[in-house]
This record gives structure tokens, C-alpha cells and sequence, in this order.
């Protein structure tokens, strides 16, 4: 494994899963080497990796989707405030994933990744550059503390997660189209989440 990122760039989503599988080894992976195997200097390869792990097999570990949103948050708020090299907790870096089902993942993604790689193209470029770019942060912002409430039913932090994933290629690839689709996204999210709430309230002890 590249200890200090790989050095094939990471330009879309296959790209990204080509990174995963191929710079990473072993029976077991964590977070900080998933980072590390798509380069951790830049914001978009960091959160589309983040959305995807939040969207992957992965996350059938209990309590995981609340971990993911998280260091989504965490990393967002970076992204908010301008800090241009990413930092996250050593514990949230050394959490521990099976390896077998990041590949599993990847290759099971691979189609669909394929087809929506064909659609990303630079356009509305000015979308994913400052100080837009803060704008898509506090998008996942949003969209991490969504996690929390919708964790507690089974799926409900996909439409979230799949949000970060779409700004992380919105980011990577600039493709402002994609920055609009991620906010259609979460606006579902969004609706799920007003819907849901009123029936877990009820459940709430005090």
C-alpha cells in the first residue's frame, strides 16, 4: 500500500473504487488507510470516499452510519471554515472496516458508477469553487446531522449519504450540475425526515 496516497489521481467515482481495491490490503482496512489510498490533501476525493463508504456494505456494521456522519460532519465543517489540509480524529482514522466487503462494494458499484461517470463533465464550474465551495460544506453539514434521526430507521441515512457522495464528484470532477442533483437529493432527505420525526417523537421517554 502507498503509505502517503496513491499517486493515480482520483477523478470520479470509478476512479475512487479503482483507488480503494488497489491501495489498500489485508483482511482488515481502516478509515485512515482508505484516506490515505485516495489522497488526503484534496476535499473532493475525501468526501465522495465518505459518501460512498456511508452508502457501501460497509455501514451494516451497528452504529457505523452514526460514526460516518460524524467524520462527515467533522470534515465538513473544514470545508465551512477554509482549512485546507484535512484533519480528523485519530479515533475515527484507526475505526476498522472488513476489507472483503470494500471490494465487494466496489464491484458491485462498478455499473452503476460507469453509467454515472459518463454524465460528470466540467459545467457550472463556478459551483464548486469558492465561495461556493463553502456552501457545499455546510450542505454537508446538513446532511451529516440528518444522519443522526434517520439512523434509527432501517435505510434512512441513504439519501443523505448518497448526497455527500454526489457534492464529493460535484467537487472532484467540478461538475456544478451534480452540486444541484446532491440538493434535490437532500431535499428528499429532507421530507423523509420531517415525516419520520412526529412518529419518533413518540417513542421519546421524557
Amino acid at each position: 500500500m502507498n503509505r502517503n496516497g496513491t499517486t493515480a489521481p482520483v477523478t470520479n467515482l470509478r476512479t475512487l473504487m479503482r483507488s480503494l481495491v488497489l491501495n489498500t490490503q489485508g483482511e482488515d482496512v481502516t478509515v485512515r488507510e482508505l484516506i490515505n489510498a485516495v489522497g488526503r490533501r484534496a476535499y473532493g476525493p475525501v468526501l465522495l470516499l465518505l459518501g460512498f463508504i456511508a452508502v457501501s456494505p460497509l455501514t451494516i456494521i451497528p452504529g457505523s452510519n452514526w460514526l460516518m456522519g460524524t467524520v462527515i460532519l467533522i470534515f465538513s465543517m473544514q470545508i465551512v471554515i477554509g482549512r485546507r489540509t484535512p484533519w480528523l480524529p485519530k479515533r475515527a482514522l484507526d475505526f476498522t472496516f472488513k476489507r472483503d466487503l470494500l471490494v465487494k462494494g466496489a464491484r458491485g458499484s462498478e455499473r452503476y458508477a460507469h453509467m454515472l461517470d459518463a454524465l460528470v463533465r466540467p459545467r457550472l464550474v463556478f459551483l464548486t469553487e469558492a465561495p461556493f465551495v463553502q456552501l457545499v460544506g455546510l450542505v454537508c453539514v446538513g446532511a451529516a446531522l440528518i444522519t443522526y434521526p434517520l439512523g434509527l430507521i432501517p435505510l434512512g441515512p441513504l439519501l443523505p449519504s448518497l448526497s455527500v457522495l454526489l457534492l464529493g464528484l460535484a467537487l472532484t470532477a467540478r461538475d456544478g450540475v451534480v452540486v444541484l442533483l446532491a440538493l434535490l437529493t437532500l431535499s428528499g432527505a429532507v421530507m423523509i425526515m420531517l415525516r419520520v420525526l412526529p412518529k419518533l417523537a413518540q417513542f421519546w421517554p421524557f
